[in-house]
């Protein structure tokens, strides 16, 4: 018969068990809430007069956003309750689905082209961007690799020679669509979680090296390409041409001053802005909501990036460290990039800004990816971890 003192010991050893889960990290979810409900508001106001002319439905493209977020918020409860650890074993699986899918844009009839790139798969009843498929699959595989790897990483050839030459093969494939920011993106993940493993800082000072120059000389190659860089140098050389977008933007943030014009007053949405509700919705945002609202909105992402990092560096292993790291930076690099061009701080890339921009395939994937990120934000370090 097991004594007092042995009974309680066993008990203890329950409640750890148990306390390994706690309740997920309200502050991230609710900066993610905030942003969606700010996202669906902005373009609510913004697609307006595009819905009406082109569908003779103001709200045809709020409608649209609504379904897509219903299946974000699907997606996202698929991120909560599938178990994390199922990921290292899909991970080649879906690397290799992800090249098939994006050799799909390539089929006559299957992609479907959109301002002179061929970047979606058009299925007849919806279409799709593999491209941001690739991002997770990507950051998924990386994760597992790195986890896997842990023991050679500051090896150049064992450790970050392989899992480069995969990334660089699925980066040239979203390049020739081409997208040279999301290919800018899939690198940059990749560059940021190799070197978070534990990667030798010179051996990724001269891959940054070799990938600043090898960027350079596919803008300098691809005339459309070259043309964004001289319109970010000086967009007034042709204002009414390839400068026009960063100009309409700063005009409309210009116009917001500190307060704004208030909501649903944007002058620049009636179409002196192309893209208003898509890639330049942050311009409008400012419009209407000046200063203000745009540094609330700046300070949303930070506070998403701030406790991301927090829940990596308290995941319970190596594999959903890299995970939530991968995750994590990804989206906020996308909505820097974003803000950064709105601004006219970067050349044009063609980024949606993450949970505020219309788009179906970006939300969906992104709500997935916060799924797994909450989920993993409900687990705590064992008390023998693999530090």
């Amino acid at each position: 018969m097991p004594s007092e003192a042995a009974t309680i010991i066993n008990k203890k050893k329950i409640n750890t068990n148990i306390s390994q889960k706690s309740a997920p990290d309200y502050i991230f979810l609710f900066s993610v809430f905030l942003l969606l409900i700010i996202g669906f508001i902005m373009i609510l106001s913004s697609s307006q007069a595009v819905g009406l002319d082109f569908f003779n439905d103001s709200y045809y493209f709020i409608k649209r956003h609504a379904i897509y977020l219903f299946l974000g918020m699907g997606a996202f409860s698929l991120g909560v309750f599938i178990d994390y650890k199922n990921y290292r074993k899909w991970a080649a699986g879906g690397l290799i689905l992800t090249v098939f899918l994006l050799f799909l844009t390539y089929v006559p009839g299957i992609g479907r082209n959109e301002l002179g790139a061929t970047r979606w798969v058009n299925l007849g009843i919806f279409s799709f961007q593999p491209s941001e498929l690739a991002k997770l699959a990507i950051i998924i595989f990386v994760a597992t690799y790195l986890e896997n790897k842990k023991i050679v990483i500051r090896s150049f050839l064992q450790g970050v020679m392989p899992v480069l030459m995969v990334v660089g093969f699925i980066g040239a494939i979203v390049l020739i669509q081409p997208d040279l920011g999301t290919t800018i993106v899939i690198l940059s993940i990749s560059f940021i979680m190799i070197y978070a493993s534990g990667a030798k800082t010179w051996h990724m000072f001269i891959l940054a090296l070799i990938g600043a120059r090898t960027a350079l000389w596919v803008i300098w190659r691809s005339p459309y390409q070259k043309e964004r860089i001289l319109a970010f140098l000086d967009p007034w050389k042709d204002s009414l041409g390839i400068g026009f977008h960063i100009i309409q933007s700063w005009l409309a943030i210009g116009s917001g001053g500190f307060f704004g014009l208030g909501l649903g007053n944007s002058r620049q949405k009636f179409y002196y802005l192309p893209q208003q509700f898509t890639d330049f919705i942050f311009a409008i945002l400012c419009e209407e909501g000046g200063f203000i609202f745009a540094t609330f909105v700046v300070v949303l992402f930070g506070i998403f990036l701030w406790k991301g990092l927090l829940i990596s560096v308290k995941a319970p292993d190596y594999f959903s460290r890299y995970l939530v790291l991968g995750l994590v930076c990804w989206i906020f690099l996308q909505a820097f990039i974003n803000i950064s061009v709105v601004l006219g701080l970067l050349p044009t890339t063609g980024i949606p800004l993450t949970f505020l921009s219309f788009g179906g395939t970006a939300l969906v994937v992104n709500l997935y990816s916060v799924g797994i990120i909450t989920q993993i934000s409900t687990l705590k370090k064992p008390d023998k971890d693999n530090k």
